[in-house]
């Protein structure tokens, strides 16, 4: 894998890339509806890439913790099925890229909704689902990694406007892309990405205030959201572009 990344599928990524990234706000309302209408008809041997954010516990003293918490887990519950992406770990964020089956993927989101019972004792806070890409053809990770960044906390309370969501969003994806065609430069390692790694990319590093605004943007689906449509019965009026079963029912 790492050497038909080094021989490059740009192409591929690119396209794909296009396809989550357009439409942004607009795009995610008709992700959702996409969401419940393909979920169920996942199979188990596609590929899938879920990007979420969320808020990091002030209870956690170890923020890789974290990591060995998710890694422990994907050993634990998976029956050794292939969990490869990226987790980035800001003082006061996370960013998780995890590509995987879509078995795998729904038992994140139960993970998740299982923590929120925890209370203020959750690794995780407040998680949304910012893209979930179903049947994507190539991996763009190869392994789990992650990273523990040292960022400063300026601009955390800088709001954005709703037509700034657009371009933060598109910003975010588009650094991930890079991040990961960054990191199949160098063969498997450590899980934990090297400093001397990430320094040579530092432009990449999404601000934390990107990701405070995308935590308060309703538009992207909770897990307990996405589950309540999944497990739920599929009520779908295609002629209004309704979808029940969800929280607020977006018009798409």
């Amino acid at each position: 894998m790492m050497e038909n990344w080094g021989k490059s599928k740009d192409s591929d990524w690119n396209s794909e890339f296009n396809l989550e990234k357009g439409g942004t706000s607009y795009y995610h309302q008709l992700l959702n509806k996409r969401m419940v209408l393909n979920a169920r008809d996942d199979t188990k041997s596609l590929l899938h890439r879920l990007i979420f954010v969320s808020k990091l516990s002030p209870e956690l003293a170890d923020k890789r913790d974290l990591a060995g918490y998710w890694e422990h887990q994907f050993h634990q519950g998976n029956q050794g099925e292939t969990v490869t992406g990226l987790l980035l770990l800001y003082p006061s964020y996370t960013v998780h890229v995890l590509e995987s089956s879509s078995e795998v993927l729904y038992w994140v989101f139960r993970e998740l909704k299982n923590m929120k019972r925890q209370g203020s004792r959750a690794l995780v806070l407040e998680p949304r689902i910012l893209v979930m890409s179903h049947n994507i053809p190539n991996r763009l990770f190869s392994q789990f990694s992650y990273k523990v960044l040292d960022v400063p906390t300026r601009h955390l309370e800088e709001k954005y406007s709703d037509e700034a969501t657009d371009g933060i969003i598109t910003e975010c994806l588009t650094k991930i892309l890079n991040i990961g065609m960054h990191l199949a430069k160098y063969p498997k390692g450590s899980k934990n990405i090297p400093d001397a790694v990430f320094e040579k990319i530092s432009e990449l590093t999404i601000p934390q205030g990107f990701i405070s605004h995308l935590l308060q943007c309703k538009e992207f689906l909770t897990p307990e959201q996405f589950l309540e449509i999944y497990d739920g019965p599929m009520n779908i009026l295609l002629d209004s572009g309704h979808i029940f079963g969800s929280v607020n029912q977006d018009k798409v």
